[in-house]
């Protein structure tokens, strides 16, 4: 037997981790505003939709004989056009999630390093530090990163239960009977970005040899945990902040933990929510620069080995470091609709048309195939179709959903 390489529980956590970044923070101030069951209904949607999507990569995965990324897939199956398409989109979307990752560690590295040595620390000294110690780590390849992901996560797990332990105590039960459903399907586009983990499948699927088996239990356990954590963040937020509070809350950009800090006036909830943002930053900027890298050399076409190539990290880092160091501003206001657009299309629209192409053009027929055929995939297509005419109507200052 040959030996199998490695980890389903590093690989739960890497999908975990890619999840479940600082944005979990503002999540319950936007599905507050339809309450917590119509947004709960909503979250296991939109987890439902892109497991599928998910496993459908890992279908169309299976059809190389050898380490591929979302380049070589889509080149495939939808030619020299889908190629140039999912260039722009993924370097556009990744690249503004990891400026606004290094921006957000400069600033969580500087009050470190003023308030335990006393010595002023520009932001963007901070980022540049965050970026060589653990853009290191990246270079050293999926498993290093993965070992490290795990004690990351074990922060990020003992933040995240301290903040429910102190503020599970202040729950009002009614507070989470409030019901605005004309506003649930407002959230959706939101929710499908918040388990935007596809880009951790082709490194799963390089990291544990092909074993399309093991990267799905990854997917499923992964995935599960992520949404049992944000049910859980939901009802301790929803179930503590008054309605009047969200609401405020959201019109001026404030996230639910500082919502919570504010209204209940605790400077322990406020360290926690602080270490828990930190830990969330530092995970999803591990993914997604992981990601990215192995996306780079996909596309330029670098031989796979143990280490990543230097020039694919630099190429990978360097671009959104200088981005956060000189216009920390300009990724940001892309970021929600560059979210909603690039990711619906690189993760949910291109997956089900690859799907489609491979096996009813090209009869790229797996024996453990999804399954759902056609009626599966074009659920899947008119769903994303949705989602992105939203967004696009909701770039163009028109508001297809009602919106509060």
């Amino acid at each position: 037997m040959t030996k199998k390489v490695g980890s389903v529980f590093g690989g739960t956590l890497l999908i975990t981790g890619s999840c479940i970044g600082a944005g979990m923070l503002g999540l319950p101030i936007l599905t507050g505003i339809p309450g917590f069951f119509p947004s709960s209904a909503m979250f296991i949607i939109a987890w439902l939709f892109m497991l599928t999507t998910a496993i459908l990569m890992v279908e169309i995965l299976g059809w190389f004989d050898k380490p591929v990324n979302l380049i070589s897939m889509v080149e495939h199956t939808l030619g020299s056009v889908g190629k140039t398409l999912c260039w722009f989109l993924y370097l556009f979307l990744f690249y503004a999630l990891l400026v606004a990752y290094m921006s957000a560690s400069g600033n969580h590295v500087s009050l470190f390093i003023e308030s335990n040595f006393h010595l002023p620390l520009p932001n963007w000294a901070g980022s540049l530090f965050f970026v060589i110690v653990f853009g290191w780590m990246v270079y050293l390849g999926t498993k290093p990163v993965d070992h490290l992901n795990r004690y990351l996560m074990y922060g990020k797990i003992l933040s995240f239960i301290l903040l429910i332990v102190l503020g599970i105590q202040y729950i009002v039960p009614r507070f989470l009977l409030r019901f605005q459903p004309k506003y649930a399907l407002f959230t959706f586009p939101i929710l499908i970005i918040s388990f935007g983990f596809h880009n951790m499948v082709p490194v799963l699927m390089k990291y544990m040899g092909g074993d399309r088996k093991r990267v799905r239990k990854s997917i499923y356990a992964g995935s599960f945990l992520t949404v049992f954590i944000y049910i859980i963040w939901e009802i301790v937020t929803l179930g503590v902040l008054p309605y009047g509070d969200i609401f405020h809350s959201y019109k001026i950009d404030v996230d639910a933990a500082q919502a919570l800090r504010t209204y209940l006036g605790s400077s322990f909830i406020g360290y926690s929510a602080q270490s828990l943002a930190f830990f969330a930053i530092l995970t999803s900027f591990l993914a997604q620069a992981l990601s990215l890298t192995n996306f780079l050399s996909d596309g330029f076409k670098i031989k796979y080995k143990e280490r990543e190539n230097i020039w694919m990290c630099l190429l990978a880092l360097l671009p959104p470091l200088a981005f956060s160091i000189l216009f920390p501003d300009f990724f940001f206001q892309a970021l929600n609709f560059a979210g909603g657009i690039c990711a619906v299309v690189l993760f949910g629209i291109f997956p089900a048309l690859m799907t489609w192409i491979g096996r009813y053009q090209k009869r790229k027929l797996l024996p453990d195939r999804v399954p759902g055929g056609r009626p599966l995939l074009i659920l899947i297509f008119l769903i994303a179709c949705f989602i992105f005419f939203d967004q696009f109507t909701t770039m163009l200052n028109f508001n297809f959903l009602p919106k509060p």
